[in-house]
């Protein structure tokens, strides 16, 4: 069992910066790939970043890609997002998502995670 909770959301003026983490519980956490989805208020939750199990392999949405850098410390059971040049379209619930399986590649889909966090609220103002 993994239990995920996010940390880090807030509000933030465009243009600033955040850094989201994520702790996990659990011994076989740097076995599993970790994602970063986000769902703002009647849409759909998206993927926005996701990095394979040894942190090799990481994928970015086109939205966040060159803002967003992901990254993990299986060291700590922690997985971040740090977000730059935040938009107001950032705005949104941010989660973190695990795998349950051993996985080398980035995953992009809800449906290949397992494990959720509770998710952190992330508001940017113009």
């Amino acid at each position: 069992q993994v239990q995920l909770v996010e940390s880090g959301g807030g509000l933030v003026q465009a243009g600033g910066s955040l850094r989201l983490s994520c702790a996990a519980s659990g011994r076989t956490f740097s076995s599993y790939a970790m994602g970063w989805f986000r769902q703002a208020p009647g849409k759909e939750r998206e993927f926005v970043a996701g990095v394979s199990w040894s942190g090799g392999n990481t994928g970015y949405s086109d939205s966040v890609k060159g803002r967003a850098t992901i990254s993990r410390d299986n060291a700590k059971n922690t997985v971040y997002l740090q977000m730059n040049s935040l938009k107001p379209e950032d705005t949104a619930v941010y989660y973190c998502a695990a795998t349950n399986v051993p996985t080398a590649v980035v995953v992009t889909t809800t449906w290949g995670y397992y494990y959720w966090g509770q998710g952190t609220q992330v508001t940017v103002s113009s």
